[in-house]
């Protein structure tokens, strides 16, 4: 029977999302890559009790995570009930909805219809009563942002969620969805967008301060650009890289360009102490208005070495500034 590290909580630090009483891990754990239907059972148990033991207790998920529509949650709740029912009030369990989940106009955006099977579905495959946060995963052009919001809002009155949040939304669409939350009164908390240190398209949208100025929070994706970010690729980036499609417009100016920006972003990293990678981490986090990271791991190393960016979170304006002109190069 699994036992929770003790120490747990000293681990990591925890942010809360404006003035809101919602509060997250500095790093989440995701589960997009490498927890479909080939993932090994005793592996996933594995990586995902050494994050809680981490200090992670926010995991997060979607319909259509996997490979195999559902399969990360279902994987998930094998997990959540064999080994951490216990600790149930003290986890963060998210999950989204919009990209393709089933065949059919239903299985897929952010129709009232589509948010409500969907979120159903996801807490039959993960045997949960509820989750804490419940996002449409992206922008529907097609279907009126009031009808979206207020399924939102009905989920959380009838206690299928207990927050909501957008995710892959801009500036304006976001602060249309915002205004009829406040008229509802909904407790809209998170905006999950990709954002890196290459790809700073939602911070340079307003996005970033529109959120602040409605007293909610950032969720990052994609926080090492599929690697770009870390050690990998620093002897080269090869034209086969894949890359997630929120960040593939950096290299509109060429792999090369965003070479020499790796160079010169890993020798602050090394005067840091850090590694590229963790220094990525650290940056993203040292806007207030971040309230945690996601990333994922496959294996107890990946884990470890992410939860090291904690160690130093802090950048000094010199730092911040050379930072910047690398980035804007």
């Amino acid at each position: 029977m699994y036992v929770a590290d003790e120490h747990r909580y000293e681990k990591m630090p925890i942010r809360r999302a404006g003035n809101t009483g919602f509060q997250l891990p500095a790093i989440s754990f995701g589960m997009w890559h490498s927890f479909g239907e080939d993932a090994n059972y005793a592996d996933t148990r594995d990586i995902i009790l050494k994050a809680f033991d981490a200090g992670i207790f926010s995991f997060d998920l979607a319909a259509n995570y996997g490979p195999g529509t559902g399969e990360a949650e279902r994987l998930f709740g094998q997990v959540f009930h064999r080994e951490m029912e216990a600790y149930r009030d003290e986890m963060v369990i998210s999950t989204k909805a919009g990209f393709h989940m089933w065949p059919g106009p239903y299985g897929q955006m952010s129709s009232r219809k589509a948010l409500i099977a969907s979120l159903d579905q996801s807490l039959e495959r993960m045997g949960l009563d509820y989750v804490d946060i419940y996002y449409s995963h992206r922008y529907d052009a097609e279907t009126s942002p009031e009808e979206t919001a207020v399924a939102l809002d009905d989920l959380v009155k009838q206690g299928k969620t207990l927050y909501v949040g957008i995710s892959n939304y801009t500036a304006p669409q976001a602060m249309a969805m915002v205004k009829i939350f406040k008229d509802l009164h909904t407790p809209f908390v998170m905006d999950q967008v990709s954002y890196n240190m290459l790809n700073q398209k939602t911070a340079q949208d307003g996005l970033f301060d529109r959120m602040r100025e409605n007293n909610a929070g950032i969720m990052a994706y994609g926080p090492l650009a599929e690697g770009l970010l870390t050690d990998k690729y620093l002897d080269g980036i090869p034209d086969d890289v894949n890359i997630h499609w929120s960040s593939q417009y950096i290299f509109k100016d060429g792999r090369d360009k965003i070479w020499h920006k790796l160079q010169a972003l890993n020798k602050i990293a090394h005067s840091r102490g850090q590694k590229l990678s963790h220094m990525a981490l650290a940056w993203l986090l040292h806007d207030p208005v971040v309230t945690s990271v996601i990333t994922g791991a496959s294996k107890a190393e990946h884990l470890y070495e992410n939860v090291k960016a904690v160690q130093n979170l802090t950048f000094d304006p010199e730092e911040l500034a050379a930072i910047d002109k690398i980035l804007k190069a």
